[in-house]
């Protein structure tokens, strides 16, 4: 037996002397188990079965009331130096945090089957992939996991190759939101999560392995693990470009992963694939190049506002073969959330008679787990071990107003500014309050599993690891008009700006440049078929220096909060940016419109 599978039995006996399970099943991945699995969860009525002929093999999951998301305040990285863990995590000393959750996990597994779920994030094949083995009490959490990594015999013939994975420790407790911690421990590369059923805290292979734990493996070892999106964009040429995109919530991340070309575009020939939705891992590859993978099988989406409309590509694989957590059903028995044309909910997210006096029928962050494969728009390299190469990055955020439709950084130090200084604007739905901006560099807020100011030095030591790197942009598909409609249409539409990025990737569009970019002129731009008018297209490609100005004082001071850790290279170019701002403003350029 191998050292490392030696390492692993002795953890599992470890494990079960502290949780006391009446039984102990070591997880293959295979279909048998699985069908075993799912109808010991409609026994117990952890799973109902969905109308097989509508929906077949479709099965709805509804979760504790007071389980049903991230739960950021206790969520912990646990690291032995608070400074390396930075302001943007919740930090706790490693032993106290161990000695914590340790007695909540005592004895937490009594009447219940310890599960030990082997799995690989990434092609089982691939060098760029990293495996891990979680122990859950949960089979909900099994049967995630087999859609949503590579799970089983293969992962743990994988592990015994590698010579390590990362332990991952999970039992859903009581579900006592008062009993209920999310545990880090990267030197360690361990995870501990006590108390929540819910995918975000117990799918240890996402957010905790995939970003948080991954994100510093990666910058041990000279890589980057982020919060994006791959799509693969094919020109009617016929050459396959790959965009890496990051997106907070709410700003269209899944819909852009699917993206359906329009109309004209389509029948140019243009075509789009989806690699991922949600999280890439980038390497340096031989070429000089970033080469990505998609370290996930499978799509943990939100199902509210998933539509014929907003994701078509979505909405067609969430027909069979889907696990749907906390959706509404119609009478039917068929899924139903916010968002969808056709049918009417009878029961609500928690089973009730629907009653609009209780709220949406579907939760807001109801979620549907589907393999990836199941996707119409699905990449023929989803599983190539080389992951693919990426031409270009781009950030994105929601900002009504001040932030251009696309713009272009001038270099990569340029480029990890703008990711760093990523910000959506809050709406009065969510917090009560229009306009706040809230800073999430790189998408990566709730998930950089150390210090800000350490991974943004990370991210400018990659010019000395690869010598082709992509391009990076930012764009705004969410700026308004003065009668607070969207300027920009969105959804397909989309691939008009991604067609001027793949362009400046090979040289063929054309930009000027600004104080904040480098933008496209109207002429740069495909917009043959929109109705758009040469004002809109003018205020999306609007540069105000003076707002930009004072954006970027209060970019100084978010960069500030991170003190004498945040590299100096990050301040040089910050610094360039608002000098080149206050020239423009001081010469009488305080607005310029790109194609005036």
């Amino acid at each position: 037996m191998s050292s490392q599978l030696e390492v692993l039995n002795r953890w599992v006996d470890d494990v079960a002397r502290l949780t006391q399970p009446d039984r102990i099943h070591w997880c293959d991945g295979s279909e048998a188990e699985r069908d075993r699995l799912t109808a010991l969860m409609l026994e117990r009525g952890d799973l109902i079965r969905l109308n097989p002929d509508s929906h077949p093999n479709c099965f709805l999951h509804r979760s504790d009331p007071r389980d049903v998301a991230r739960v950021e305040h206790l969520t912990f990285v646990c690291t032995r130096d608070r400074e390396d863990a930075g302001p943007n995590n919740h930090w706790m000393d490693p032993a106290e945090a161990h000695a914590k959750i340790d007695a909540l996990f005592a004895g937490s597994m009594r009447g219940r089957t310890l599960y030990v779920v082997p799995y690989c994030m990434g092609p089982i094949d691939s060098p760029y992939a990293r495996c891990g083995v979680e122990i859950t009490d949960s089979p909900y959490v099994v049967a995630n996991m087999r859609v949503m990594t590579r799970m089983g015999a293969q992962a743990l013939a994988r592990i015994e190759r590698d010579g390590r994975f990362v332990k991952g420790l999970h039992s859903t407790g009581e579900l006592d939101p008062d009993r209920r911690f999310i545990m880090h421990f990267p030197e360690e590369l361990t995870i501990k999560s006590y108390g929540s059923g819910y995918g975000g805290n117990a799918l240890l292979g996402k957010k905790c392995h995939a970003l948080r734990i991954a994100s510093w493996q990666a910058r041990d070892e000279g890589w980057l693990a982020e919060h994006m999106l791959i799509v693969g964009i094919r020109n009617p040429a016929g050459r396959t470009r790959y965009v890496a995109a990051a997106f907070p919530s709410a700003c269209g991340k899944t819909n852009l992963a699917m993206l359906i070309p329009p109309k004209g575009h389509r029948e140019a020939g243009w075509e789009v694939f989806t690699v991922g939705d949600d999280i890439c891992w980038m390497q340096p590859g031989p070429d000089g190049r970033l080469w990505a993978i998609n370290p996930e099988a499978g799509f943990f989406g939100v199902a509210p506002g998933t539509s014929a409309k907003t994701n078509p590509n979505a909405l067609a694989m969430l027909d069979r073969d889907a696990i749907f957590t906390n959706v509404a059903v119609t009478a039917d028995d068929r899924p139903w959330w916010e968002g969808l044309d056709a049918g009417t909910p009878a029961f609500d997210w928690q089973g009730r008679p629907f009653d609009p006096a209780n709220g949406p029928a579907a939760h807001p962050n109801s979620r549907f787990t589907v393999p990836i494969k199941a996707c119409p728009s699905v990449s023929p390299e989803v599983d190539n071990p080389a992951g693919v190469p990426i031409d270009a990055i781009v950030f994105g955020g929601r900002r009504e107003s001040l932030v251009p439709l696309v713009m272009e950084a001038r270099d990569w130090r340029h480029g990890v500014l703008l990711g760093a200084a990523m910000a959506s604007e809050t709406t009065a739905a969510a917090t009560g309050a229009v306009g706040v901006v809230r800073r999430d560099p790189m998408a990566m807020k709730p998930f950089c599993g150390y210090n800000f100011a350490d991974y943004f030095a990370h991210w400018l030591s990659m010019p000395s690891r690869a010598t082709r790197l992509p391009r990076i942009f930012h764009v705004n598909w969410f700026r308004k008009g003065a009668d607070g409609r969207f300027l920009w249409p969105g959804f397909g539409e989309n691939l008009r700006v991604l067609e001027w990025i793949v362009g400046r990737c090979d040289g063929s569009a054309g930009a000027v440049e600004t104080p904040v970019g480098l933008l496209p002129r109207r002429q740069d731009l495909n917009l043959a078929g929109l109705d758009l008018t040469a004002a809109q297209v003018d205020a999306l490609l609007t540069v105000d220096a003076e707002g930009f100005l004072a954006e970027y004082q209060a970019i100084g001071d978010y960069l500030g909060e991170f003190g004498a850790r945040m590299p100096r290279e990050l301040r040089d170019e910050h610094a360039r940016v608002l000098a080149a701002l206050a020239g423009a403003v001081d010469r009488g350029r305080a607005r310029q419109v790109v194609n005036g």
